[in-house]
């Protein structure tokens, strides 16, 4: 009977915009040809399925990232690498949620997609940025809510000076180097 093998939850926080939906989907799309067991868990998407109902205030986003970290850890008590990107402002819950998966018997390997506030609202294509700083949004993360960047992040990624290849291989070589992702699957990866 072979090992089984650990998971992990590789968790994505920054700002509205800063990538971290597009990074996580990305790096999700290379490892499934792989035949390693992925999940991707989006924010937006989360939001709009198991949170759906829940607003923005700091006790519902805290209700929101505990939902996404329960099955996050579901699902890398059992091997499986999921990626879950989510703004998940407050450093307090996103702690809480490494010592779960960590109790659990999985990793947790924290991403933040650092980005400059000036850069996201130039690329807010969908002007959520403009409508928050008109006060049209109430409880705007970076705007009129606070976002707690990560203390002592296993990545960092700056989103607004750094491509997404630079940012695939900087995560993918902190899961190589933890041992979630062989060597000789990243030598394959054409990126």
């Amino acid at each position: 009977m072979s090992k089984a093998r650990k998971g992990v939850v590789v968790w994505f926080t920054g700002l509205s915009g800063s990538g971290k939906s597009t990074l996580s989907g990305r790096i999700a799309e290379l490892l499934r040809p792989t035949g390693l067991p992925v999940e991707l868990l989006d924010g937006d998407i989360i939001r709009t399925n198991l949170s759906k109902g829940l607003g923005f205030s700091k006790d519902d986003r805290d209700t929101n990232i505990r939902r996404i970290g329960f099955v996050s850890r579901l699902l890398a008590r059992n091997g499986v690498l999921v990626f879950a990107a989510a703004i998940s402002p407050y450093e307090a819950i996103r702690a809480e949620q490494r010592q779960l998966v960590e109790a659990d018997g999985a990793d947790f390997c924290e991403v933040f997609m650092k980005c400059q506030l000036e850069v996201l609202i130039q690329r807010d294509v969908k002007g959520l940025y403009k409508r928050a700083l008109a006060g049209e949004i109430e409880n705007f993360t970076g705007i009129s809510d606070p976002y707690e960047p990560p203390s002592r992040p296993d990545v960092i990624v700056e989103s607004d000076s750094e491509t997404v290849e630079i940012g695939i291989k900087r995560v993918l070589n902190v899961l190589a180097e933890k041992g979630h992702v062989p060597r000789e699957v990243l030598e394959k990866m054409d990126i």
